[in-house]
């Protein structure tokens, strides 16, 4: 496998991961509702920090792919 490849996969896994905890930040933030274990770190949802490190995988990756 090479490496545009290998970044087009995780590409698309980070945009799956940012829906997948955007989802569930926004029903916890904006709707007060708890749709999975809701845990806090501080008082921040634990999804919203996952949002946040798909996020800059998304951007790392998108970097790379424009790259190559």
């Amino acid at each position: 496998m090479n490496s545009s490849l290998a970044l087009k996969i995780i590409l698309g896994l980070s945009v799956a991961g940012m829906l997948f905890s955007g989802y569930l930040s926004y029903t916890e933030l904006f709707l007060n509702k708890c749709l999975m274990g809701c845990t806090s770190v501080g008082k921040v949802p634990a999804c919203v920090y996952g949002f946040i490190m798909y996020l800059v995988v998304f951007v790392i990756a998108l970097l790379g792919v424009l790259d190559s």
